[in-house]
């Protein structure tokens, strides 16, 4: 949607200094000179700099001169100017506004406004940039000259480039299963210290593995002014779990690989996704090829699926992303569906995610609010029930989504085409819509992504301001790695979601007499069905027996905490891999949950954490991803921090001095407890305090855990009158979360 453009060329001219590429996060002064054109500004007239919704730049203040951020703006004729900040002033995508308004006096042409970000004259650090990579970062600049309150745009916009920092973390990626003697890659990357993958690795590396690989290097060497090393042409050949360790030269294990599990034969094989992100063409960063590319390069997945906001999606960006999806799309290396979002209000249903098998067809619009062109309104659906009707016989599957607006499932549902529901984003962790689910008697899988707006699908670091988790990715359980196997496993919710990590996972129920497995959902109608002895996630089957065997098996690249067994609603155990008597002197303590379902969910949890009688010896964070907030042993026994939740947890493991003395004292905003350490073991204690699952859990680990791997069978009791949803939500001790899809029992 445009602003006035009337003139743009009589509106002034703009520029930014320094110019050049600046690492991504780091703090720096930028002057940005806005000089007056033909119709200079009048009395009461306005300028605005505006960035992106996504940009999470330091945010400018005018008070303080020597702390970060600080920002003055000042006019060359003396004007008196009113300046103000405002997250939201300005049409999306460019909410952010810096809004300068001529109170006192005009001016003239040639006459110039200079707004110095980040002003080092007094002291200040200087601003923080955005801690994301962008080729063309604008300031960009609005401007109302004749007092109307109606914007234009300048004809060319000062930028700069936003590049990575050195690497903090390396990656090693691995498939996540492959067949005795099938080749594979293993990938390899390093990421700075805001999550960016890096060009400035450089030095060789030794690969180590945990059983042989057939071509596997010795060393492998980064070279600066690449993004990854890829070491193509290798096989295992036994059957096993595989995982490869990084060693730099000093001899310290800089990472090590997802597991890969080997077998002598799989039907269906694991490919991981990101099935929604956005680009700058909607509400993202970065080109929509950008986002493609990145996915492939750089986040090293196997399917991604761009879901721009379908407000904003006009007709040729929507043949343009098309394009992209038929261009990228290459059957056993990398798959993209052209996708969308329905973004209808939540009263009407909210956001919903659409992934289509083909090409060219038409886009069911939520609205044209941002779209000027309205010859195709006709073709609009204005509430969920309307979209399921229009895409009534449509080769697509739909997922619910929560993003800033959240998908409210009870109102609009069609088994038909809506599989799956999306329980973690970068948005959060929303465990509540699958909820939602079982209630209504859906029968839907899991799926879970980033909805990135930072261009880094498959990748999404959070950054730092409303995003509160790491991105979130699903591993489809497919036939084949084309758009019709992929396809297939959607259908058949034959995926599991994670928070961003790879994990191997196997779910099965096992039956003591055959059960009728449906080829679909039998509230369908048309289904067929055979008799099985097992399935797996995903399946939908009828049974007789009054128990089942639920099987899993889980193998992840950090050792497990804890797995929660479920049926739908009720959670029937909670596994953990060690024994009381395992425990040492090492506590957890956890802050969770949310506000409320829809924007401004973030619940702060700042605070800090004391002993009396005992001391920390160690302290490490879990799921800090936000490093400006802060976390730090202020005493020997104390720690302070910042941090929000948005539905998922963060918190820290502390190892104490002495396992039982003493006492704990947790202070935030929200809870307040005084324990006694000796209190503490392998059972969480609890304090919760309303919204969401909005609580503080403590409980006692093993000094370490090496349980990274879980096989287990439970004898499960089948309800009568419902259908049974088994499945399981594996915690793991870095803080991510794992979710299978559930299988669906009926008596």
């Amino acid at each position: 949607m445009p602003h006035s453009t009337f003139s743009p060329e009589k509106m002034g001219s703009a520029t930014v200094s320094p110019q050049g590429a600046f690492e991504a996060g780091s703090f720096q002064e930028f002057t940005v000179t806005y000089t007056a054109g033909y119709f200079g500004i009048d009395d009461t007239g306005s300028i605005k700099v505006v960035h992106r919704f996504a940009s999470d730049m330091g945010r400018p203040q005018f008070d303080n001169p020597t702390a970060p951020n600080y920002t003055t703006v000042e006019a060359s004729n003396g004007a008196v100017l009113h300046v103000e900040y405002d997250m939201k002033r300005n049409i999306r995508p460019w909410d952010k506004t810096l809004y300068i308004k001529v109170v006192r006096g005009f001016l003239r042409e040639g006459d110039q406004i200079v707004i110095r970000f980040g002003d080092r004259r007094q002291g200040s650090p200087g601003i923080r940039l955005q801690t994301f990579c962008e080729e063309t970062f604008e300031f960009r600049v609005l401007v109302d000259a004749i007092a109307v309150y109606d914007y234009v745009e300048l004809p060319e916009q000062p930028t700069i480039a936003i590049v990575p920092g050195p690497p903090v973390l390396y990656k090693a990626i691995m498939p996540t299963q492959r067949r005795v003697g099938q080749g594979f890659t293993l990938r390899l990357k390093g990421e700075d210290v805001w999550g960016n993958p890096t060009d400035l690795c450089d030095g060789t590396f030794t690969l180590k593995s945990s059983a042989p690989v057939a071509g596997l290097p010795e060393t492998v060497r980064f070279t600066k002014g690449a993004f990854a090393v890829t070491v193509d042409g290798l096989a295992v050949h036994e059957t096993g779990d595989v995982t490869i360790d990084l060693i730099n030269g000093a001899g310290r294990t800089v990472c090590s690989s997802n597991p890969l599990r080997v077998t002598e034969t799989a039907t269906l094989l694991p490919y991981w996704g990101d099935l929604h992100g956005q680009s700058e063409e909607t509400i993202g960063t970065n080109s929509a090829r950008d986002f493609y590319e990145f996915a492939r390069d750089k986040a090293f997945l196997d399917i991604c699926v761009h879901q721009g906001n379908d407000f904003q999606i006009t007709t040729p960006f929507w043949e343009h992303l098309n394009e992209l999806s038929a261009e990228f799309t290459k059957d056993d290396e990398f798959i993209v569906f052209p996708g969308w979002e329905w973004s209808g209000n939540t009263g009407l249903g909210g956001d919903r995610n659409v992934l289509h098998m083909k090409e060219g067809r038409q886009i069911h619009r939520s609205s044209h609010a941002l779209v000027e062109d309205k010859s195709d309104v006709e073709t609009d659906a204005l509430s969920a029930d309307l979209l399921f009707e229009a895409l009534k016989g449509e080769d697509c599957v739909v997922f619910a989504h929560i993003g800033g607006r959240y998908a409210d499932i009870k109102n609009g549902h069609d088994t038909r085409i809506e599989r799956s529901v999306e329980v973690h984003s970068a948005w959060g962790t929303f465990e509540w819509l699958v909820h939602d689910a079982f209630e209504q008697g859906y029968r839907v899988g899991i799926v879970s992504n980033s909805d990135g707006h930072k261009g880094r699908p498959g990748a999404s670091h959070p950054g730092s301001t409303k995003f509160g988790a790491y991105g979130g990715l699903s591993c489809l359980l497919a036939p084949s790695l084309t758009r019709a196997g992929l396809m297939e496993a959607l259908r058949k919710r034959h995926h599991y979601g994670t928070t961003g990590s790879r994990v191997v996972l196997d779910t099965r129920a096992l039956f003591d007499t055959p059960a009728e497995q449906f080829s679909d959902d039998p509230n369908l109608g048309d289904v067929t069905s055979t008799m099985v002895s097992e399935c797996m996630m995903g399946d939908i089957l009828r049974s007789g027996d009054a128990q089942v065997t639920f099987r899993i098996d889980v193998h992840g690249p950090s050792p497990i905490e804890r797995i929660d067994i479920r049926n739908g609603l009720e959670t029937l155990e909670v596994f953990r891999p060690y024994s009381e008597a395992d425990l040492g002197r090492r506590i957890r303590i956890l802050w969770e949950g949310s506000e409320y379902r829809g924007r401004g969910r973030e619940t702060i949890w700042d605070g800090f954490a004391e002993l009396a009688g005992n001391v920390f010896e160690s302290l490490a964070p879990i799921n800090r991803y936000n490093t400006d907030k802060k976390f730090e042993q202020t005493a020997p026994n104390r720690v302070d921090w910042e941090a929000l939740t948005t539905g998922g947890f963060g918190g820290f493991d502390a190892v104490l001095k002495d396992a039982d003395a003493g006492t704990l004292k947790i202070h935030t905003a929200l809870v307040q407890q005084e324990i006694r350490i000796a209190d503490i073991g392998r059972d969480e204690m609890i304090f919760a305090n309303g919204g969401i699952d909005r609580r503080i859990r403590i409980f006692r680990m093993p000094d370490e855990n090496p349980h990274k791997t879980a096989t287990l069978e439970r004898r499960i009791t089948l309800a009568d009158d419902r259908d049974n949803a088994l499945y399981v939500r594996i915690t793991h001790e870095d803080g991510h979360f794992v979710w299978s899809s559930p299988i669906y029992i009926f008596r």
